[in-house]
């Protein structure tokens, strides 16, 4: 009775306090695409509106594709489908050509199919969804498969990292420390190499879904971008990420920073070492060697730096450039990979062009037992 008695009581309100309501009510009265100008710049209504859930995760996630560019996305999948397509042949004819060719048993060839492996795992863990998104408009990704996914990108990602790494300390070896070449690096300790490197990768990158398996999120669930990765996921958190994007920067600073200095140290010496080669010839292979190592570096180092760069501090960039910026480093590098070392190691050009030249001989000896 008392809560009635004050309900319906009389109040005097200051003018002031009337125009303050109306004013609130006005914008209350408002609707959503016009409510829009009053948020912050970058947020979305169903951000700011959502509550959090901290019981329990969201069952899915939705994928936006590249933002702004939804009606595009048909014709969007015409290079992507043909970049993967070229990445899947290409580095498929490195790991046939080297398994099947003893004389290319060697580190430097085992590197290369590491490389290779690398190359596919990083397309085939993304791409396949990304043309699922083009093609079909499946957004969806289950939560599990959006951790699982953000798991392997950035594990493939460290491990590739470190092969590129161990290519360019075989490089120093090769042209500083030629007669120890073999005791220094021979098969056996490349594969423990690579077994390193990838418990190396799950050590630091298992830790990142891990935290945000805990995390409660946004009640809109949609990641502007074709992928999860660690840091689209991380925004759509709807608690302090303080702790997950510092362990993202600390490991982007152990890995990727503490391999390229040990790459630009090995190019260090190995320029030295080039320095004071008498011999033109010497001069000329020792240069040529490291030509090949050096392009595949800066297209491996080159997109994902830019990636960083724009999801840390590139706040005023669109959001379908961070996208197609993310997107160029699955595609570019394991598509142009094969295509440097098929045109720079004669080798394996040689290799190459010999299986070239017995398939297209047997075919033609195939053709003509059908003509008879």
């Amino acid at each position: 009775m008392s809560a009635e008695i004050h309900s319906h009581a009389y109040v005097p309100t200051h003018p002031a306090h009337r125009k303050q309501e109306s004013g609130a009510s006005c914008l209350l009265s408002l609707p959503h695409i016009q409510l829009r100008q009053f948020l912050p710049s970058g947020t979305s209504l169903g951000a700011t509106m959502s509550t959090c859930n901290a019981t329990d995760h969201p069952s899915f996630f939705i994928l936006q594709g590249i933002p702004g560019m939804e009606d595009k996305h048909k014709w969007i999948s015409i290079p992507f489908s043909s970049i993967y397509f070229i990445t899947v042949l290409g580095n498929c004819t490195i790991l046939f050509t080297i398994s099947t060719e003893r004389s290319l048993h060697k580190p430097m060839f085992l590197l290369l199919c590491l490389l290779a492996l690398t190359d596919l795992g990083m397309s085939t863990t993304t791409i396949p969804k990304v043309l699922c998104i083009f093609w079909f408009s499946q957004n969806r990704i289950s939560y599990e498969g959006c951790l699982l996914q953000l798991f392997f990108i950035h594990s493939i990602s460290a491990m590739q990292s470190a092969v590129l790494t161990t290519m360019a300390f075989d490089r120093y070896v090769a042209i500083c420390k030629p007669l120890h070449y073999a005791t220094i690096l021979s098969n056996s300790r490349i594969g423990l190499i690579g077994l390193v490197s990838l418990v190396r990768a799950i050590l630091f990158i298992l830790p990142m879904p891990i935290l945000l398996q805990h995390r409660p999120f946004h009640a809109n669930r949609a990641i502007q971008t074709t992928y999860c990765e660690h840091m689209a996921v991380v925004k759509i958190v709807c608690v302090d990420t303080t702790v997950n994007r510092m362990y993202g920067l600390v490991v982007a600073l152990l890995v990727v920073a503490l391999d390229i200095s040990a790459i630009a140290s090995s190019y260090a010496l190995i320029i030295q070492a080039i320095m004071r080669l008498s011999s033109k010839e010497a001069h000329h292979k020792a240069v040529n060697t490291c030509t090949t190592h050096i392009c595949v570096m800066l297209v491996s180092y080159t997109p994902s730096l830019f990636s960083f760069l724009t999801h840390r501090f590139g706040r005023a960039i669109p959001p379908h450039v961070h996208t197609i910026l993310g997107n160029l480093y699955f595609l570019v590098p394991p598509m142009l990979n094969p295509i440097i070392y098929g045109v720079k190691t004669k080798e394996f050009r040689d290799k190459v062009a010999k299986y070239g030249f017995r398939m297209k001989a047997s075919m033609a000896m195939s053709h003509a037992q059908k003509l008879v």
